[in-house]
């Protein structure tokens, strides 16, 4: 839209001159139609990136310090691994609608490693505790029980910020642990890592 005075319209700047009336002045107002077609909708700045992701961290710690229970069942299958050697792993996970951490898959007593690490998903973090059976370099059986986390980088931020704040209430109550692994790849918590920390 275009705003023109009429050019018979003479606009005068020395107050000594008297003034023209307001009823003289013509206001033309010309309508130019502009055919532009709609801008694209913006991907999401960084700012906006940035609030969404704070709001997500703020919410999990905010689920993690209000307390995250840890059921009977995960204290249960770990003595049993323990103690009875029921089971050669157990792996954890947390409800976030119930706000509590319980068992998600208890290995059987032939089950290795690899299906521990098979028994992870891609997208989501996890506990788990594995019972490594090995021979000393006295030729003596061993048995040293380990501790994972395991966030891969395809999880959510929420999940890796429960998983990471609710990991101690858990760790308390699993007495006799003897080393911890930290994995965001399978490389971080392959077998040899496990052979070469129980050395």
């Amino acid at each position: 839209m275009r705003i023109m005075f009429d050019p018979r319209i003479v606009h005068r700047n020395d107050p000594r001159e008297p003034t023209v009336p307001a009823h003289q002045f013509v206001l033309r107002v010309i309508r130019i139609p502009i055919n532009q077609p709609p801008k694209p909708r913006s991907a999401a700045t960084s700012s906006e990136v940035r609030t969404e992701s704070s709001e997500t961290m703020a919410m999990a710690f905010k689920m993690a310090t209000e307390g995250m229970r840890v059921k009977q069942e995960c204290l249960s299958s770990f003595m049993e691994m323990k103690w009875k050697k029921v089971s050669r792993y157990v792996v954890y996970k947390i409800d976030e609608k119930s706000r509590e951490v319980m068992v998600d898959k208890v290995g059987r007593p032939g089950e290795g490693y690899e299906g521990l690490a098979a028994s992870l998903p891609n997208d989501d973090c996890r506990y788990a505790v594995f019972d490594f059976d090995f021979l000393s370099v006295d030729n003596c059986q061993k048995s040293k029980i380990f501790f994972i986390t395991w966030s891969p980088t395809a999880s959510r931020i929420r999940s890796k910020i429960l998983y990471a704040t609710s990991k101690q209430g858990l760790r308390r109550l699993l007495e006799g642990i003897h080393y911890e692994v930290q994995a965001t790849d399978p490389t971080e918590m392959g077998f040899d890592v496990i052979k070469e920390r129980a050395k």
